[in-house]
Parts: C-alpha cells; sequence; structure tokens
C-alpha cells in the first residue's frame, strides 16, 4: 500500500501528540498541561482533531469528558505509532548501558521480587548504574489497564493473569512447581507429609485474588478426592509466610523455588504436596509500543538471563 504523501502532508503530525494526551488524561486542562502548552491551544486543537477524524472524540458525560466509541478504537494505534515515530527519530543514538540514566517502573508480586530482584539490582548495580528501578506490588491490581495507562514499563506475574490483547507482550520466564513448608517441631509431622496430616493441618493460604471468599489450586485437588482443608489464614504477602510458619502448627503449599529459599533460612521442612497440583507459568509482560525501545529490549533480556540462573 503506497503512502499518499499528498494528504499526508496536510497533517500536522503533532496533533498525534495532542491526541495522546487527550486520550489518556480525558480532560482538555490536564492534556494541555501533559504536553506544555494552554488550556485554549488545546481546545483549539481538540477542535482540529474532531475535524480531522470526522468525530467528537470526546463528549461530556456526567462524571467529565468520555471517549466516543472511535476514539477508544484510536488508544492503542496512536500510542504505538507514536513510540514508533520516537524510535525512528532516535535510532541513531545506541544504547549504552554504562551511559545511559532511566528510570524503569516494573511491576510485580513480593515473591518475585525477592527471588529476581537482588540479583537484577547487583547486576545493574555493576553495568548500568545509571539504570534505576522503581517497584509497584501489582497483587490484585489491573495489571494490563497499568501497561495500557503506561503506569508500568515491564511486570513479572503468574499465569494468573490474563492473557490480554496483541499490544500485551509476554515472554515465559519459567514454570514453577509446588513445596509443602512447615515446622516440623510444632506440627509433629515428618516428612514426607501424608495426605491424611495435610488434611488434618490447618493450611495458610497465599493468594493475590480478591474477594471475601478464596480458593487455591490446592482447594480444586482436594475436592476431586472429595476432601477438604482448613484455611486459617489468607494472605497476598508471600514474604510473611516463613514467620507464620515457623511459629504455629501450620502449612503452607507454595511455590518450591521460594519455599526452598525460606525453608533454608529459617530451618523449616519441604515435602511434595500428596496431591497433584499442575505447574504455574512465571512471565515477563510489557506494552508493544516498547517493543522496538533498545533500553527496554535490553533490560528484558538482562531479566531472561537472571531468570534462567536463579
Amino acid at each position: 500500500m503506497g503512502i499518499d504523501t499528498v494528504n499526508l502532508g496536510r497533517i500536522d503530525l503533532n496533533l498525534l501528540v495532542h491526541l495522546d494526551a487527550l486520550l489518556t488524561e480525558r480532560s482538555v486542562t490536564r492534556a494541555a498541561a501533559r504536553v506544555g502548552i494552554g488550556q485554549s491551544a488545546m481546545s483549539h486543537n481538540l477542535a482540529r482533531l474532531r475535524d480531522l477524524f470526522g468525530d467528537e472524540l470526546l463528549t461530556r458525560g456526567p462524571e467529565g469528558l468520555r471517549l466516543t466509541p472511535r476514539a477508544v478504537t484510536l488508544v492503542e494505534p496512536v500510542r504505538i505509532t507514536l513510540a514508533q515515530i520516537q524510535m525512528l527519530v532516535s535510532r541513531d543514538k545506541a544504547f549504552d548501558p554504562a551511559t545511559a540514566v532511566r528510570t524503569f517502573r516494573l511491576g510485580l508480586p513480593d515473591s518475585m521480587e525477592v527471588l529476581i530482584v537482588p540479583a537484577l539490582l547487583a547486576r545493574l548495580r555493576e553495568v548500568a548504574p545509571g539504570i534505576h528501578l522503581r517497584l509497584y506490588n501489582i497483587g490484585s491490581s489491573p495489571l494490563l489497564d497499568r501497561l495500557d495507562a503506561d503506569e508500568l514499563d515491564l511486570a513479572i506475574g503468574y499465569d494468573v493473569f490474563p492473557q490480554g490483547q496483541v499490544h500485551h507482550k509476554r515472554r515465559l520466564l519459567f514454570t514453577e512447581t509446588y513445596l509443602c513448608m512447615f515446622n516440623a517441631e510444632r506440627t509433629g509431622v515428618v516428612p514426607p507429609i501424608s495426605l491424611d496430616d495435610y488434611v488434618r493441618l490447618p493450611h495458610v493460604l497465599t493468594s493475590l485474588r480478591p474477594g471475601r471468599s478464596v480458593r487455591g489450586v490446592v482447594d480444586d485437588a482436594l475436592e476431586k478426592l472429595g476432601l477438604q482443608r482448613s484455611v486459617v489464614l489468607t494472605t497476598p504477602r508471600f514474604l510473611t509466610v516463613p514467620s507464620l510458619v515457623a511459629r504455629a502448627p501450620v502449612v503452607v503449599t507454595m511455590h518450591a523455588r521460594l519455599a526452598r529459599m525460606f525453608a533454608a533460612e529459617l530451618g523449616l521442612s519441604l515435602s511434595p504436596p500428596p496431591v497433584a497440583l499442575r505447574e504455574v507459568t512465571v512471565s515477563l509482560l510489557w506494552h508493544a509500543s516498547y517493543d522496538a525501545d533498545p533500553a527496554h529490549a535490553w533490560l528484558r533480556q538482562l531479566v531472561v538471563q537472571l531468570v534462567a540462573d536463579v
């Protein structure tokens, strides 16, 4: 398909920057501040955009401006196009980790933070001292929405997160199995734990899912056997679990890498679960607009390399 250079030349491509700000902020005032122009100038540009697209784009609703159906379809194409243009004009600027200065916003649960970030931080201080990290606990937050809103550069999460759309990029980091962890002295159980003891003992459940009634993969596996367990505590924070298990006669079933780390530190016992549990996957997620960003691509590859060592 050829480029219509005559008609394209009549378009002020700067309008795409203003359109992106309007679609993101859904406010003329905030969009103007975002790109550094006056409110009246942004209002004028909105009128030009409406004429260009033959659509109102933003209309007034009970809670302020809202996107028209046409505007909704423009959000991702406009953002990706602007990112590609930025990459195009800066392609001659080679990325050098040793001299680069940039802050990356990384969303991940605390379990991945303790497994991956120490090695990542050590490597960054060694080879890229100007690269900084800002970590966010993604927990049960709407992860893909945060990627779309450009609130996160990268995310690391379990396969409980939704698959997303074509602009949500995903790379498998590793698959994970489960182990049971408990204090042998307090529970009176010696590994390997039996199914009877497993059902008899109270359980601690780690879950990132919101809601009053939370089930885990263990509950589904036990249900197939006509059994159920007693969950006495549910928490979204994996890092509190070792202390809970060390001081109470309880058992937790958690991802194997993390369980081995905690058990080694606190002298806790480990055992394979007495029920069959499917493996989980851990993936790296990002928005397609960063695909060609050399710094972003470098960081993604560094995470992949470090996770292979873990």
